[in-house]
């Protein structure tokens, strides 16, 4: 998977907690801890590349259906729409418990 002659070098400070556990799950896994050192770190990196894509298919998905429903008034409008519309039916619930 990973050649040698075209790794480079880093070191990193662990604590020994995160030492043994990265051992303990290297061993089951029965791969060097180095090996899932950069297995990790390329699930990290693939994860982060993927939120991006997932972001940019909802933004295209979004521009693709805006407009969609053309016979809704615009934003503020519907909404003013509606709370009048809820603010009729509290007061009819209103009056029938009165009445």
């Amino acid at each position: 998977m990973y050649d040698s002659y075209i790794m480079r070098r880093t070191q990193i400070y662990l604590d020994e907690l995160q030492d043994r556990r990265i051992a303990d799950r290297a061993r089951v896994a029965g791969v060097s801890k180095s090996t899932l050192i950069r297995t990790a770190i390329d699930l990290y990196l693939d994860a982060h590349d993927g939120e991006e894509a997932r972001l940019a298919a909802f933004r295209d998905a979004v521009r693709a259906v805006a407009g969609t429903a053309p016979d809704l008034p615009p934003g503020a409008e519907y909404v003013k729409a509606l709370r009048a519309n809820d603010r009729r039916r509290q007061e009819q619930l209103e009056a029938r418990r009165r009445g």
